[in-house]
């Protein structure tokens, strides 16, 4: 290799190593320190200009006495909005509306772009590490029960109190926020669209409404002839092999054997539809329901109830 080339490799690798450099820089303007748990502090992100900053909610071990160390040097008292351990999200607020908010990486992500973990764990200043998207799924449902719209692995290192920061282009555009302990075998990122729609339902609600019907159910294959002489489309359903006393489900006059076909005229074939279906939006809401009792198609309306509620 000829000095030529070896001058222009450096000088190509010089400038990539600054622009990282300035990506760090600039979102961690918009990374902060979060006091909210024992043992060492986690980092936020600034989410908007008013004050409301979302972090990992595994980190926020109370409920108050929380503080928030901003980039600028002021130290500020937190309240907490909402939590969400199923994605595991919390959005915080405090008094402030001069922050500056990260701004978001409008193009998807795909495997292979360089991204960089970036993190405020401490008065020390911010931190950052490297790596490239190694995965990008789709909507999941996470191991603590929350359904998330998609995610993000990345071989960053999560180092302690990365969670709840940000994980960035090389612009420093925010991508998600990094989670320690979501993934199995692994940290994960929640995209920004999942932690709109988390903040959104964190602040109308205080939490993340899922709906539920009170019974416990499997799958399980319908017979060809009785698909064929009541004009079903579905090959299987959900067999209803309980019905807690005093649910919706009983309100609505399902009971045990029942075989669910469809709800509000969607398919129902395995547990995890029907709970994707009932989402938060449905809550409160009356729901016609599609089935097969003593091998007769019937209906019922059943109001969506609130899990937990």
């Amino acid at each position: 290799m000829d000095t030529y080339t070896d001058e222009r490799g450096a000088s190509a690798l010089a400038q990539l190593s600054d622009e990282l450099a300035e990506a760090v820089e600039h979102a961690s303007v918009g990374t902060v320190t979060v006091e909210a748990r024992r043992r060492m502090p986690a980092s936020g992100i600034v989410w908007d200009a008013s004050g409301v900053i979302v972090t990992a909610n595994h980190v926020v071990e109370r409920d108050e006495e929380i503080s928030v160390h901003l980039a600028d040097g002021r130290q500020m008292e937190a309240r907490l909005i909402g939590r969400d351990p199923g994605s595991d999200l919390a959005v915080l607020q405090v008094a402030a509306t001069d922050l500056t908010p990260l701004s978001r990486r409008e193009e998807p992500v795909r495997v292979g772009h360089l991204v960089l973990a970036v993190a405020r764990p401490g008065p020390s200043g911010p931190m950052a590490s490297f790596g490239v998207v190694s995965l990008v799924g789709g909507p999941w449902r996470t191991h603590r029960g929350g359904m998330i719209e998609g995610f993000v692995r990345a071989d960053v290192a999560m180092l302690p109190g990365f969670s709840g920061g940000p994980l960035v282009d090389p612009r420093g555009a925010l991508i998600g926020l990094n989670s320690s302990s979501l993934g199995q075998g692994g940290g994960l990122t929640v995209p920004v669209a999942a932690i709109e729609s988390v903040t959104n339902a964190l602040q109308a609600h205080g939490r993340v409404r899922r709906g539920y019907l009170g019974i416990g159910a499997q799958t399980v294959r319908l017979p060809d002839a009785s698909r064929t002489a009541l004009g079903i489309e579905p090959e299987r359903g959900l067999l209803v092999v309980s019905v807690e006393p005093g649910s919706p489900a009983e309100q609505g006059g399902l009971i045990l054997g029942d075989v669910i076909l469809t709800i509000g005229g969607e398919p129902m074939a395995t547990v995890e539809e029907l709970q994707d279906r009932l989402s938060g939006e449905l809550v409160g809401s009356d729901q016609e329901i599609t089935l097969l009792r003593g091998g007769v198609r019937g209906e019922a309306v059943v109001t969506v109830g609130e899990r937990g509620s």
